[in-house]
C-alpha cells in the first residue's frame, strides 16, 4: 500500500515511517522539516496551504505512476505550550481540514489521524466517573490544543457522513515517548502529581506506530475513535494509592492491576488487534 505520512519527521512520525516500511508498505514522508535520516522519499509541505497539501497527497508530477492509497496525518503542533494558543488552534485545525478535504477530492478513503487523550478532560479538575477512562467519556477539551482535536474528530464524522465508504480512524494517543527517555521514568516517583495530567500513562512511539498500521489495515468504515496507550503506566506506585491521593472516591469499573494503564485500550485491542510490546520497564535499566 502506498501511504503518505504527514509529520513523518517527528517522534511518532519517524517510528511510523520505519514500521510501515518494515511491514512492506511504500511510504512517503510529507513534513515541513526534513528528517535527520531519510528512510523514504521526503516532500516539504506547508499543510496550512490547501494547494500544497492537495499536490503532495496527489503525488506531484514526479511520481505519477502510482497513486497514494492511504494517508496518516500526524503533522501538528504536538502539545499545548509550544506556541501561542491561537497559533496551536489555527495550525492544527486548518491542516487537518486540508488533509481531510484533499483526501476527499482525490478519492482516498483510508485515513488515520492523530487525535489526543486530552479530549477526555485530562487533567480532570472535575473528577471522572470511573477508572480506567474510556471512549464512552464525553469529549471535554480544556485547551486550544484539545479544542483543535475535538473539532478534528467532528470533522472526521462529517466527512464520513458525506462518504459512507470513507474511513477516518482517530487515535487518541497518550504522551509519546521513545526508548531514550525511559531511564528518567523512575524519577517520576519523586513527584507523582507531575504526571497526573494524563493519568500517569504514556505511549511508546513504536507501539503508536503499530496502532497506526493496524488502523490502516482495519477493514471498517466511518469515523472511529480509539485510545492508544501502553498497557502499563509510568509509575511503580500502585494505582489504588495514586487514585486515593489524587481522585478520592472515584471508583474502578473493573479490576485493574497495580501499574496497569488508567486509559483503557480495550477497544483498540478488541477491534484493531492492537497489542503494545514496548514497556518502559524493559529499557529503564539498560
Amino acid at each position: 500500500m502506498r501511504v503518505l505520512v504527514t509529520g513523518g519527521s517527528g517522534k511518532l512520525g519517524r517510528a511510523t515511517v520505519k514500521h510501515l516500511i518494515e511491514a512492506g508498505h511504500d511510504v512517503i514522508n510529507a513534513d515541513h522539516v526534513e528528517p535527520e535520516h531519510n528512510l523514504c522519499p521526503f516532500v516539504r509541505v506547508d499543510f496550512e496551504d490547501m494547494r500544497a497539501t492537495l499536490e503532495a497527497i496527489a503525488g506531484f508530477d514526479w511520481d505519477h505512476n502510482r497513486k497514494t492509497e492511504a494517508v496518516v496525518h500526524l503533522a501538528a503542533v504536538p502539545m499545548p505550550g509550544k506556541v501561542a494558543p491561537a497559533d496551536v488552534f489555527r495550525v492544527n485545525t486548518i491542516s487537518t481540514y486540508n488533509v481531510f478535504e484533499a483526501c476527499r477530492l482525490l478519492g482516498i478513503r483510508n485515513v488515520v489521524w492523530a487525535s489526543s487523550e486530552t479530549l477526555l478532560g485530562i487533567p480532570y479538575d472535575i473528577k471522572p466517573e470511573y477508572f480506567p477512562a474510556d471512549e464512552s467519556f464525553e469529549s471535554r477539551p480544556e485547551t486550544s490544543y484539545s479544542l483543535s482535536k475535538h473539532l478534528g474528530e467532528e470533522m472526521a464524522r462529517q466527512f464520513c457522513r458525506w462518504d459512507k465508504d470513507l474511513k477516518i480512524v482517530c487515535l487518541r494517543f497518550s504522551n509519546v515517548m521513545d526508548e531514550s527517555e525511559y531511564a528518567s521514568f523512575p524519577d517520576f516517583e519523586k513527584n507523582p502529581g507531575g504526571r497526573r495530567f494524563n493519568l500517569w500513562t504514556y505511549i511508546d512511539a513504536r507501539d503508536g506506530a503499530q496502532a497506526i498500521r493496524k488502523s490502516l489495515e482495519w477493514s471498517g468504515t466511518g469515523a472511529e475513535v480509539f485510545i492508544i496507550a501502553n498497557e502499563d503506566g509510568v509509575m511503580t506506585t500502585p494505582n489504588t494509592v495514586l487514585v486515593e491521593k489524587f481522585y478520592p472516591g472515584v471508583p474502578f469499573s473493573k479490576r485493574v492491576a497495580d501499574n496497569e494503564t488508567l486509559l483503557s485500550i480495550e477497544k483498540a485491542k478488541s477491534v484493531l488487534g492492537y497489542k503494545p510490546e514496548h514497556s518502559w520497564r524493559r529499557y529503564a535499566g539498560s
